[in-house]
């Protein structure tokens, strides 16, 4: 094991190729402040100088175990206490976001006071931005509005904190909570003609999908004098392609043209979208040569765009094409380029050899990727390629998350594998992720964690 784990060190990435193969510690000790030891007559406890970690090699190990706190906890407090890493700021962030996925608030804090003491691992705003993230996305909306007024504890109540918790309750929307508190609960707070916070907001009522309010919003900056940037322009023309108006965001592109502003490429990715739901692919295509010539540099967003609509088109031969240019532009594809063309492919054969040949390009993909994949072959009927997917996910250290295990589930009980189904279905339940209720495994209702009741 010593062996094994001193290969992957030199490599700085620990990636554990399952979860039911943890080699760290015990699966039967119970998590706590003490270190796990993973030491036995066959194999001797490790010295603190026969191992070396470095923060990135702590971080990504502690990502492989995101779905599976206790575990990843666990490995924190060893690497400190038997092997003196110094955690840094940035490994207590990884930490506490994992907790804070499970719920485990109380035991958040505590580590946030461990991170206080320490002059190397003080609390920074990105610590804060965690704990508001986790409290809204569990929709506990006091709980982030007091974790902000904790920030004074450690002087970081400031406009940066505001912004953060603004931007945590739109992305998660509750968007009406962040509007009360910038005209009401904080009106004083000198931060009512912030453009930044007006976007965020603006941006929040876009992923509510509330046109009207957008719509309203959009003109209540202008009746609060407050003044609309780039970003605002860009924020109200991606919300007008979603409400199914693109030809209109077509229209305040040209105003925007008429009162000389410089668009960037995050606008134009914008209007391209709206051409080509509006007047065709062709139309984004020759925006993409225009701006050019501006001296705008397309980025990976621009292509994938057009990747994407040339697909929905069905011109899939063109997409495979720009996506084999992309590296000769000076712009290699990412996990969204490959996701555009996978969700046009419908034979299986075709899917797979793309999804290694992104692998092969070094891109790597994301936990949707291996749902979305896995769900597709799933619902086609086709259950080796799920498991190919499944096993290639496990052998580049990809924990799996709940969604994961519902789809692999789904597609063994579409085939009639119910006793494999059940193993899993108990094999996720073990890690306090919820399972779908399932007539056919006898569950009738969504199961927590043992935690939980």
């Amino acid at each position: 094991m010593i062996s094994s784990l001193r290969s992957r060190c030199n490599r700085s990435f620990i990636l554990l190729s399952s979860t039911r193969n943890f080699q760290f510690f015990s699966t039967t000790q119970s998590v706590s402040a003490e270190p796990t030891s993973i030491h036995s007559s066959k194999n001797p406890k490790p010295q603190p100088d026969q191992l070396h970690f470095d923060p990135n090699t702590v971080r990504e190990t502690l990502s492989s175990y995101c779905n599976d706190w206790k575990r990843a906890f666990e490995f924190f407090n060893w690497v400190e206490t038997s092997c003196q890493f110094q955690h840094t700021t940035d490994t207590y962030n990884r930490m506490l976001d994992i907790l804070g996925k499970f719920f485990e608030f109380d035991l958040s804090w505590d580590l946030i006071q461990r991170m206080n003491q320490n002059p190397f691992s003080r609390p920074d705003h990105s610590t804060l931005r965690i704990m508001y993230k986790r409290y809204v996305s569990a929709h506990l909306v006091k709980e982030a509005m007091d974790a902000y007024n904790r920030a004074e504890e450690f002087g970081l109540k400031d406009e940066t904190s505001y912004c953060n918790l603004i931007d945590a309750l739109c992305e998660y929307k509750h968007v009406i909570e962040a509007q009360d508190m910038l005209f009401w609960k904080n009106k004083d707070s000198g931060f009512d003609k912030s453009t930044k916070i007006y976007n965020m907001i603006l941006r929040g009522w876009s992923k509510m999908g509330w046109w009207g309010k957008c719509r309203d919003f959009w003109e209540e900056m202008d009746r609060r004098g407050v003044v609309k940037d780039l970003h605002s322009y860009s924020i109200y023309m991606d919300i007008l392609c979603k409400s199914g108006k693109p030809w209109k965001a077509v229209k305040l592109y040209k105003e925007m043209k008429k009162k000389r502003i410089k668009l960037d490429v995050v606008a134009h990715n914008t209007v391209i979208r709206a051409l080509g739901l509006s007047e065709g692919v062709d139309f984004s295509i020759r925006l993409l040569r225009e701006m050019r010539d501006l001296g705008c540099e397309p980025n990976v967003v621009t292509y994938n765009t057009i990747i994407k609509l040339l697909c929905e088109n069905g011109r899939y031969k063109e997409a495979s094409a720009m996506l084999a240019k992309m590296p000769e532009k000076g712009c290699a594809p990412d996990v969204i380029t490959y996701h555009c063309i996978f969700a046009s492919l419908e034979k299986p054969k075709e899917i797979l050899r793309l999804f290694h040949r992104m692998i092969g390009s070094g891109v790597q993909p994301r936990m949707d990727t291996y749902v979305m994949l896995m769900r597709k072959f799933g619902r086609w009927g086709f259950l080796r390629p799920v498991f190919v997917v499944w096993k290639k996910m496990e052998e580049l250290g990809c924990s799996p998350n709940e969604s994961a295990y519902n789809a692999l589930i789904d597609a063994l009980v579409e085939k009639g594998m119910i006793d494999m189904a059940r193993l899993y279905d108990e094999e996720m339940l073990a890690k306090g992720l919820s399972a779908k209720p399932r007539e056919e495994l006898g569950t009738t209702l969504v199961r927590r964690g043992p935690d939980d009741g």
